[in-house]
């Protein structure tokens, strides 16, 4: 274990295939290189790194709700996963050099546990529990909001999601039918693919590779790049970072909401995996 920024406590991973580091704060992956490549994820050089305040960059998890409370808008957004503290309870070497850690906590009437396998791939794998002592069933939404690091935003496309509809958040909210069309991004975007459990293929020819997600257990992407005015907007956010980014998040979120009954689990697992290609 090591201490980050104001003291925030973090473990840190190297082994010979991979290395990267997360904070018991949110359970927030922050950094994760597979030997042979450049970091894959982004964080903002703006971001707080303080108590009980969201960390900007990496792989934020987003729970009991994603965006805004939808009766209470003075509880944080995104819920309070990624601020509340995350007991470490295992972590092992595995025999190709990996390194896998879990963490655990719990939120309302439900127990957390966070599987994080740093090595080649990146396998992240939420997992929420209703005990069988729970007097009703209960619903939550959940995204792992992974920020991408990218060589420049208006060059790469993301494809997978064609076939899908989506929530579209800006100018304004409104669903949209299939694009049937490779995504690429002129503005800010903001977007929920809905009822898709597709793999999104990220191009990224300026840094010649590939980046996959895969996913099981989720029912939604969501893909954002706030573009130059909001980036401007947000304190915690570069004004000029926007054109690094691209968020790819596996999720849970609407109308794709999990409902548990006591005593049922269900898990929220992505899979994101890195190959070089011909700039």
């Amino acid at each position: 274990m090591e201490t980050g920024p104001n003291g925030l406590p973090k473990l840190v991973v190297n082994s010979e295939i991979a290395a990267g580091e997360i904070f018991l704060q949110g359970a927030h992956v922050t950094a994760w290189k597979p030997a042979g490549h450049q970091p894959v994820l982004w964080m903002s050089g703006a971001s707080w790194f303080e108590q009980s305040r969201p960390i900007r960059g990496g792989v934020p998890i987003c729970f009991p709700w994603f965006g805004p409370h939808r009766t209470d808008n003075s509880l944080p957004a995104h819920g309070t996963a990624r601020i509340c503290q995350w007991n470490v309870v295992d972590v092992q070497r595995c025999d190709d050099g990996a390194v896998e850690v879990l963490l655990e906590t719990t939120i309302a009437a439900f127990h957390l546990s966070y599987r994080v396998l740093f090595g080649a791939d990146l396998i992240i794998t939420l997992t929420t529990t209703l005990p069988p002592t729970a007097e009703k069933p209960e619903q939550f939404e959940d995204a792992m909001h992974t920020y991408f690091s990218v060589s420049d935003i208006r060059h790469i496309a993301i494809s997978g999601l064609e076939t899908s509809r989506y929530l579209n958040k800006v100018p304004q909210v409104e669903m949209c039918e299939p694009s049937e069309a490779t995504l690429r991004f002129i503005e800010e975007t903001d977007r929920v693919y809905m009822d898709t459990q597709e793999i999104v293929v990220l191009q990224d020819p300026g840094f010649a590779r590939k980046l996959t997600v895969a996913k099981t257990g989720s029912r939604s992407t969501v893909i954002w790049n706030p573009w130059i005015d909001k980036s401007r907007r947000m304190p915690d956010f570069g004004d000029d970072e926007w054109t690094g980014m691209v968020c790819i998040e596996t999720a849970n979120v609407g109308a794709n909401a999990v409902t548990l009954q006591p005593g049922q689990s269900h898990s929220t697992q992505a899979l994101i995996s890195v190959s070089h290609i011909s700039g």
